[in-house]
């Protein structure tokens, strides 16, 4: 018989430590690998507290505040350098997240070219980071308007809207003989009866809903006082809080609606008092 016949087959672990060393490397390693590339991305760098993307931000801030409030439908049109303050400032005042800046002739040569049309449907529809209606709660001629007053800025020559609702005075007018030829012996009496609603007008105007204040912060404060642009004080920081809260929420509410140093009045915004002051108090109670 050959010699092969009394050759034992044996596998390559032949000892014990050979043995231990494999078993390392098939249970154990693995499992320090899994470990450490877990670690890897949960250590991995994360954007810096209080960092804002400008566009996203800016997005936020010019969305809309859910609120309860009284307008007045028949009150002349706001004039267009009005509605740019109010509302269109904020962005197009300095440039953010691509808005051609006011009296920038350059940036709004292209767009003057579309049109007077493109561009108000571009304000009323949204583009960009912009909201619709710039995120406000003008009335369209009176967003048109601030769109003429940008455009004109810049060179363009576009008439300035007119109120729509001018076309349809004339048959109120037309009606008022009528209601003239009228028996005088009538009695007047319904003329009393809306007082109640109208002495409501200034407690509506002045109610804001739960929650709004932190809202308007996130939609429109959040660009600069989550960051501390352009020397804002930063939202929960004390230190930066401390020389402004001497003045109370009446004295910084105040300070907000007129503006104050890059602040534009209102923040930029068309929110109303009430609005603004609990958005201070928000931010006031977050410092205490």
């Amino acid at each position: 018989m050959s010699d092969h016949a009394h050759e034992h087959h044996t596998g390559p672990i032949k000892t014990p430590a050979q043995l231990l060393w494999t078993s390392f490397f098939a249970f154990v390693a693995p499992i320090f690998i899994i470990i450490g590339l877990v670690y890897t991305v949960v250590s991995g760098d994360k954007p810096a507290a209080g960092a804002v993307d400008v566009e996203q931000a800016t997005a936020e801030r010019i969305q809309r505040v859910g609120t309860v409030e009284v307008r007045d439908a028949n009150r002349p049109l706001a004039a267009g350098e009005a509605v740019y303050t109010a509302q269109c400032v904020a962005c197009h005042g300095a440039g953010l997240a691509g808005a051609p800046k006011l009296g920038d002739a350059a940036a709004w040569a292209p767009r003057i070219a579309t049109g007077y049309d493109a561009l108000l449907n571009a304000a009323l529809k949204g583009k960009g980071a912009m909201g619709a209606q710039g995120g406000g709660a003008f009335r369209d001629a009176e967003i048109g308007r601030a769109v003429v007053h940008m455009a004109n800025a810049a060179g363009a020559k576009f008439p300035e809207p007119q109120a729509p609702a001018a076309a349809a005075a004339a048959p109120d007018a037309a009606a008022a003989p009528v209601a003239a030829a009228a028996p005088a012996a009538a009695e007047p009496a319904p003329v009393a009866a809306p007082a109640p609603a109208a002495a409501a007008a200034p407690e509506a105007a002045t109610t804001v809903a739960a929650g709004a204040g932190e809202a308007l912060y996130k939609q429109s404060c959040s660009v600069c006082h989550a960051a501390g642009v352009a020397g804002a004080p930063k939202l929960g920081d004390k230190a930066a809080w401390a020389a402004r809260l001497p003045l109370g929420v009446e004295g910084l509410t105040a300070a907000v609606i007129k503006g104050m140093g890059a602040m534009p009045p209102r923040g930029g915004t068309a929110a109303t008092d009430a609005e603004i002051k609990a958005t201070v108090q928000f931010m006031v109670a977050a410092v205490k």
